[in-house]
């Protein structure tokens, strides 16, 4: 057993040798033909290529190596290649929607007309069901390009970095030669992760790799029977934080014969609408209630502040950029432009952090109106075209800020352990986002009836 910062000492090392091969790893792979390679499935031979990232690098001969003179085995190779193997996959995503903007570019970026919306949809797989925020997001992001180099960028490569490594342990690609994870057997809230950490930064051989036990504490929404696999690790200052997965039995939820279901709806002032609803054996609807509401306007206006002060402080930190020619680290300002970095990357983790909270409270809250009404559906409002039309690029920068798509997965997470279905239904024209009128005899916004 050893003390908290022992241990966190010893994982960033192990994480910074794993870093240092994904980043190697990724970048030599970073370009469309081998992203598409790997997103096919398929290898040079034409068979399927395994469901495990760093199963199917290996198929692909695409190896990691350890730095000059540090001894590694081969279950760290495997966590490295885990780690860039998810990142190459997802980047697909982001290749064919930048692809399909690129290819479709507007006369007016600033305004598609309805045909160019259409021919851009048709351009990206899955476009019809694509969110317009997305696109109009890749479209800013070219423009910014295009001002810079007077050019359309190729594809996202060229329009994008490599990205940047964190600082992680992925042990679900490890066996149990690496790391093995137990359940207290007294006490179901505890459990006991034993892993082979290293004793020194820089390894030379085994025997600078030793065991080490780590107990973990589970939250109470671990139900005590589940099976947990091995945690990814994490260094959040001077801890260790494990996310750790686990399966256990749930219903399951039925594709039809549903009597009462849960009505949820998107708002401008109110984050969350929900009513509960029941289908009559004449097959009249009636209202289960009143419904409820979950407002979170408090978070979200801090939620805004501190979108605005992190905008303030990327124009800044892009000001001393400028005045600092040529990356001179001996320059004046190089010291408050690296305060500016971080300052900007803690605003950011504050941002995603109060984004998981609130996501995960409303997707409680929903689930929790669900099961109170013994609902065995939730019907919920499409995103795909959730803007305030009308109302300025303010307003839906403000609204595309409410996390309303970690709301979504969250609910259907929640929703699945309690055998409840969750279906999406297209907005009607009743919907607060889009049918927002202003009052001619006051301040303010109604909806349109």
């Amino acid at each position: 057993m050893l003390s908290a910062a022992v241990l966190a000492e010893r994982v960033g090392w192990c994480a910074d040798l794993v870093a240092g091969m994904v980043g190697a790893l990724i970048g030599g792979h970073w370009n469309r033909v081998d992203v598409e390679v790997l997103a096919s499935g398929v290898d040079a031979a034409g068979r399927r290529l395994p469901s495990n990232a760093w199963m199917a690098l290996r198929r692909l001969g695409w190896t990691a190596a350890a730095p000059v003179g540090v001894k590694v085995n081969d279950r760290i190779v495997r966590m490295a290649q885990e780690q860039a193997g998810r990142v190459l996959r997802s980047s697909k995503w982001r290749v064919d929607v930048t692809g399909g903007v690129l290819s479709t570019w507007p006369s007016d970026p600033r305004r598609r007309t309805p045909v160019e919306w259409e021919q851009v949809r048709q351009a990206i797989p899955g476009g019809e069901g694509l969110p317009s925020s997305v696109i109009k997001s890749r479209t800013r992001q070219a423009v910014a390009f295009i001002a810079a180099n007077g050019r359309l960028p190729v594809d996202v490569f060229e329009l994008e970095g490599i990205p940047r490594v964190p600082r992680m342990l992925l042990l679900a690609a490890c066996d149990r030669q690496q790391a093995t994870i137990e359940r207290n057997d007294t006490d179901p809230a505890r459990a006991l992760l034993r892993m082979q950490l290293p004793t020194r930064p820089d390894p030379r051989g085994y025997r600078d790799w030793t065991w080490v036990a780590c107990p973990i504490s589970l939250p109470p929404t671990v139900p005590a029977g589940a099976f947990l696999h091995l945690p990814t690790l994490r260094i959040t200052g001077r801890q260790v934080r494990a996310d750790v997965a686990y399966t256990h039995g749930v219903p399951k939820a039925r594709s039809s014969g549903h009597t009462v279901a849960l009505g949820v709806d998107w708002g401008l002032n109110t984050l969350l609408s929900a009513g509960a609803l029941r289908l009559q054996e004449d097959g009249r609807i009636t209202a289960l209630g009143a419904g409820g509401q979950f407002r979170a306007a408090g978070v979200l206006a801090k939620q805004h502040r501190l979108r605005r002060h992190g905008e303030r402080l990327h124009a800044k930190a892009d000001h001393y950029q400028r005045l600092i020619a040529g990356g001179d680290q001996q320059h004046q300002l190089a010291g408050k432009h690296a305060v500016l970095r971080d300052e900007i990357r803690h605003v950011s983790a504050r941002r995603s952090n109060l984004n998981d909270a609130l996501a995960w409270a409303a997707a409680r809250w929903t689930v929790d109106q669900a099961t109170a009404a013994t609902a065995t559906v939730i019907y919920l409002e499409d995103l795909r075209s959730l803007e305030a039309k009308g109302m300025g690029a303010t307003m839906n920068t403000r609204l595309s800020q409410q996390v309303r798509g970690k709301i979504v997965d969250r609910i259907r997470h929640l929703a699945t352990e309690h055998g409840i279905a969750v279906v999406t239904v297209p907005a009607r024209n009743d919907s607060a986002a889009e049918f927002v009128t202003r009052r001619r005899d006051r301040s303010g916004w109604r909806v349109a009836g």
